[in-house]
């Protein structure tokens, strides 16, 4: 608790009302916010992640104080602290995220939980089968985290996987998956353009325009 409270004044002490109210505006009114844009808010605690990165051990009851505070920048700063002990995290902590994962969901978080899972799963090829059976999840939040986990991994982007769950998210009427699923052949585009044009053209009929639209951007 002693490091909550810790956190939760450094918050107080700088919170901007006038843009608390903007920035929950922008995220339609679902979390209250302290007001702090990014810069100044990771400036508050980094020496706080730089201190538990020295110590060498997750502090979950710590993220679990964070995810259970009421403002956003709590729920972003869990993130932080995950990718900042990233070279600590196992597929065994996966379940915990998840838990994470399944509250206060909204875009924002979920962007920062695809980098976490995606990272672990280049360490352990259990989490191929995992993000498979999340791509099918009626939770459409864990689908997105399953379509883009692997943002970023250029060569090392396992495109086999990558088309499995893509096509099972095919036809979705839901515009973050849809969104999803141009955002990864986006990023892949500029690694092997030609592995996305096929794409496009073997399931182009069964995509949504959004999809298409974003996946094309670079070719």
């Amino acid at each position: 608790m002693e490091k909550y409270l810790a956190v939760k004044k450094r918050f107080e002490e700088q919170e901007d009302r006038e843009n608390a109210v903007k920035m929950s505006r922008y995220m339609r009114e679902l979390f209250p916010f302290y007001g702090l844009p990014t810069p100044k808010r990771r400036a508050l605690y980094r020496d706080f992640l730089r201190q538990e990165k020295k110590a060498g051990r997750i502090d979950w009851t710590f993220l679990d104080q964070c995810y259970a505070d009421g403002h956003r920048e709590f729920q972003y700063l869990a993130g932080d602290y995950l990718r900042t002990m990233q070279d600590l995290l196992t597929y065994e902590d996966i379940p915990k995220i998840r838990t994470y994962i399944k509250a206060k969901q909204w875009w924002d978080t979920i962007d920062l939980f695809d980098q976490v899972v995606g990272l672990i799963g280049l360490q352990d090829s259990r989490v191929d089968d995992l993000m498979l059976e999340w791509s099918l999840d009626e939770d459409f939040w864990l689908r997105r985290i399953a379509i883009d986990h692997q943002l970023g991994r250029k060569e090392k982007t396992n495109t086999e996987l990558l088309e499995k769950i893509l096509v099972n998210n095919l036809g979705s009427r839901e515009f973050f998956i849809n969104k999803a699923i141009g955002w990864s052949l986006r990023d892949y585009s500029k690694t092997d353009p030609e592995w996305v044009r096929d794409f496009i053209r073997t399931y182009g009929e069964k995509m949504d325009k959004l999809s298409v639209r974003e996946g094309s951007k670079y070719l």
